[in-house]
């Protein structure tokens, strides 16, 4: 098993959590275990460590890593289902939440399950092996419409109509099989000049990525079960690296927190504002330059984190 990448924000996670030596977190995206490792380090044995991952791969290795630690619980399950999850362990409400949203380092680092644009393997994509929906589903069987919606939207790529026509033009001789195949329909509908800013793939496979394991739709949602499910002063931190997903996080933090309509001038409220807990950063937390430079990874995550009253 490799574990290349390091875990992204790890300092300001582990700091944002607050951690409590008997308490009882969640790592909603265990991935390589690069966070969690940290968390049930900081635990006694009274205290427990959730980790849930959506691969079964990830949540193996995970385990083989965090050996030593004995109060730590896997779930193969989506952290969409949170609530659920919890319920059936017993529990309610905990300490505290960690979500690092998008692909894992782990799935990164094995090639050949189509997540990379690098090299030559199967589209698949999928997060959970179980689920039908592949990136070969949706680039072969999605509507040239529906493959240019979802590169703009999801990828924020301004060619996506040349690459959702291209590729219904390929396929319309030859099933698409592997990630090569699919690069290079990209990169032939991407003018030279204009491929500057990375690889010219990035953004169309992160889009079919985030299409295939459904990860903006009810990430609204699962932030306000995330933060229903946190006990009194618990902490939820969660790192995005899209921003559809910023936002969807900022806005279901700002609806938690509420807002009081009462005029300024008045003692106190009395319209009736309920508040669930208060944001503690103003502004997202960005990674150091130092982190950057050595974890490329980190150059577009976002930390956002907020306090259950």
């Amino acid at each position: 098993m490799k574990f290349e990448h390091k875990p992204v924000l790890l300092q300001e996670c582990i700091e944002g959590l607050q951690i409590k030596p008997d308490g009882i977190y969640v790592d909603g995206t265990m991935g390589g275990a690069g966070h969690s490792i940290e968390i049930a380090k900081r635990l006694s044995s009274e205290g427990k460590l959730i980790g849930i991952d959506r691969d079964e791969e990830a949540l193996k290795a995970s385990k083989e890593r965090l050996a030593e630690y004995k109060n730590v619980t896997y779930i193969h399950d989506n952290h969409d289902n949170i609530k659920e999850i919890l319920q059936k362990l017993g529990m309610n409400q905990v300490d505290g939440i960690l979500l690092d949203l998008g692909v894992s380092s782990y799935q990164l680092d094995e090639r050949n399950r189509g997540f990379s644009y690098l090299g030559e393997n199967e589209l698949d994509m999928r997060m959970d092996k179980s689920q039908e929906l592949t990136a070969k589903k949706v680039v072969n069987d999605y509507s040239e419409k529906e493959l240019a919606n979802i590169i703009y939207e999801y990828g924020e790529e301004r060619f996506s109509r040349q690459i959702a026509k291209n590729i219904c033009n390929y396929r319309k001789e030859k099933t698409i099989n592997t990630t090569k195949e699919l690069v290079d329909i990209i990169e032939k509908s991407i003018p030279k000049s204009k491929q500057t800013d990375g690889h010219p793939a990035k953004r169309t496979f992160q889009a079919i990525r985030i299409e295939v394991n459904n990860e903006i739709k009810p990430l609204y949602q699962t932030v306000k079960d995330c933060i229903d499910c946190l006990k009194p002063q618990g902490r939820l931190c969660i790192i995005t690296f899209h921003s559809l997903e910023d936002r969807a996080v900022k806005n279901a933090y700002i609806e938690a927190k509420g807002k009081c309509t009462c005029p300024s001038d008045l003692p106190y409220c009395v319209c009736g504002a309920k508040t669930l807990g208060k944001i503690i950063t103003k502004k997202p937390m960005m990674a150091t330059k130092e982190e950057q430079e050595e974890n490329s990874r980190s150059k577009s995550a976002k930390l956002r984190i907020f306090e259950k009253i």
